[in-house]
């Protein structure tokens, strides 16, 4: 969870351009970051492969009133309402952006070729029918703030305990370090989102960052069988956490608008 999903950018800033806060050019821009390029395959209409603006413009124009972000995991279908055929991309991709009045998800599918550190990303969105229900095991933002202040609080005290790396100053360090990093030349989310959405982005994304360092660091002081499954059990929660939190913060905005 070191790195801002894909469906995230596209439904900050498509939900931006929606309420005309920004242009599409800048929206486009801000979806595609450092990938090369996005193009949008099966858009009603469409019998071929299109770019982000006309696609965008043509959700509107189906009766997209918003997009919704999903971030399933196996168990756990996080944001998605159906039907088995997309959950299954999604879960495949492990992520999916949902349009609100419009029965549409996109799925994205990512292309990578070239040397390592001159990678060229070509990512298609694959536009499929969705079901219109409520998306599973979304929280509010309220929810989403208090359950990531205890995982955090939790999980870093199980991980000191077993001395796993990734849990201490060292951790403190990269996740910082990791910040700026992903925080230069960006906005956290796009224009039109509340603050507190902002706040559980960032601390949502500060979890996850622990989650993998932890994960990724080795075993640590935690060599036996059974203090190694303490560790997975602690991160387990965690990172479920941290994927609910940054659906809700990415949902606000249309959360906000179907309670009014």
């Amino acid at each position: 969870m070191l790195s801002e999903p894909r469906a995230g950018r596209l439904a900050a800033w498509g939900n931006a351009l929606i309420a005309h806060m920004v242009s599409p050019d800048d929206a486009v821009v801000a979806i595609v970051g450092e990938d090369a390029v996005h193009r949008v395959e099966g858009l009603p209409g469409e019998s071929a492969p299109v770019g982000l603006t006309l696609a965008l413009g043509r959700l509107r124009a189906l009766g997209a009133t918003g997009l919704r972000v999903a971030l399933p995991a196996p168990g756990h279908p996080l944001g998605l309402s159906g039907p088995p055929d997309f959950n299954a991309r999604a879960l495949e991709a492990e992520e999916a952006v949902i349009c609100e009045g419009a029965a549409l998800g996109l799925v994205p599918e990512v292309y990578e070729a070239g040397p390592e550190g001159d990678v060229h990303v070509e990512v298609v969105w694959h536009c499929l029918p969705v079901r219109e229900a409520p998306p599973a095991d979304v929280p509010s933002l309220g929810e989403a703030e208090r359950e990531l202040a205890e995982a955090l609080r939790d999980a870093t005290e199980v991980l000191t305990r077993l001395d796993v790396a990734g849990s201490g100053p060292v951790a403190e360090a990269a996740i910082e370090a990791y910040r700026a990093r992903a925080e230069q030349g960006r906005e956290v989310l796009a224009p039109g989102y509340p603050p507190r959405a902002v706040r559980v982005l960032e601390l949502a994304q500060r979890v996850g960052a622990l989650v993998t360092l932890a994960s990724e660091n080795g075993h640590g002081g935690a060599v036996s069988a059974s203090e190694i499954a303490a560790r997975g059990e602690a991160l387990r929660p965690v990172e479920r956490v941290a994927r609910r939190a940054q659906v809700a913060a990415y949902n606000s905005v249309v959360a906000e608008r179907g309670m009014r």
